[in-house]
């Protein structure tokens, strides 16, 4: 069954901004320009226009034209959604190339986070992420050692590890996300096709059952021309300082994004 109408338009203009056909800064077409060009009336039109605000890819809006302000695609903070089924969200092609994966003890901050003693045993996940085959992703995860023992019976360059632990039963509910800047080290460099020292996003996770029970520790990094982080959140209804302090405390504290293999 082939997609809506809306969604094809959508991706089509994805790929012309993330290829460069439209420049950052630079005005998309006019809607007008648009319906001709895709034989698309104005509400599908606006309506992929919507989706690639939402994305924080185009700006403009209420009857200013369209302008692009990042070639680099936005994975949101609605709700725990692994890379995959995001990328393919977006009508995207996730790949995958396992480095490594090992069971070994637990280094200090792998062991902190987890709630586990240094040495304890986990299973250590290294994989490349891909998106239309272009590095994109570099993944860094640990888990504790009942999870990770699932992924050994698996190809892990099959697809989605968050996907087939689920099909195993296990309950990948929450988790909190750090999102902060990091210098590529030899390893991403080589990985991520970018050179030593050249600046990632990195979001570090750990991932909780329904109980709150830690399952994963991940460090993942990013390349910045290639995915961006996206945040909806908005402002209390209460006006006064309780009602800034509240927002500030939301602000810091986001649950439930999107991140995972």
């Amino acid at each position: 069954m082939s997609q809506p109408l809306h969604l094809r338009v959508a991706e089509e203009l994805r790929l012309r901004i993330s290829r460069g056909s439209y420049p950052v800064g630079t005005p998309l077409p006019s809607e007008a320009q648009l319906c001709e060009l895709f034989g698309a009336s104005r509400g599908t039109v606006r309506q992929a226009l919507g989706a690639l605000r939402h994305e924080g890819m185009i700006g403009g809006g209420q009857g200013k034209q369209p302008v692009v302000r990042s070639p680099a695609l936005g994975q949101p903070f609605e709700t725990l959604m692994s890379f995959t089924a995001w990328a393919r969200q977006l009508g995207r092609t996730p790949g995958q190339r396992t480095i490594e994966i090992a069971r070994r003890g637990a280094d200090a901050i792998t062991a902190d986070v987890l709630g586990l003693e240094p040495g304890t045993p986990v299973v250590e996940v290294l994989r490349q992420r891909t998106m239309d085959g272009e590095p994109a992703l570099l993944e860094r995860s640990s888990f504790v050692e009942p999870v990770g023992r699932l992924l050994f019976d698996w190809d892990p360059d099959s697809g989605s590890i968050y996907a087939h632990l689920s099909d195993q039963g296990v309950d990948l509910r929450r988790a909190r996300h750090t999102i902060d800047a990091i210098a590529a080290d030899e390893t991403d460099a080589e990985l991520l096709d970018v050179p030593v020292g050249a600046p990632l996003l990195r979001e570090r996770r750990c991932a909780r059952d329904s109980h709150g029970t830690p399952l994963e520790s991940a460090d993942d990094r990013y390349r910045p021309d290639r995915v961006t982080f996206t945040i909806d959140n908005e402002r209390p209804a209460q006006n006064g300082a309780g009602a800034d302090l509240r927002m500030i405390k939301n602000a810091e504290s986001v649950r439930g994004a999107v991140g995972g293999s």
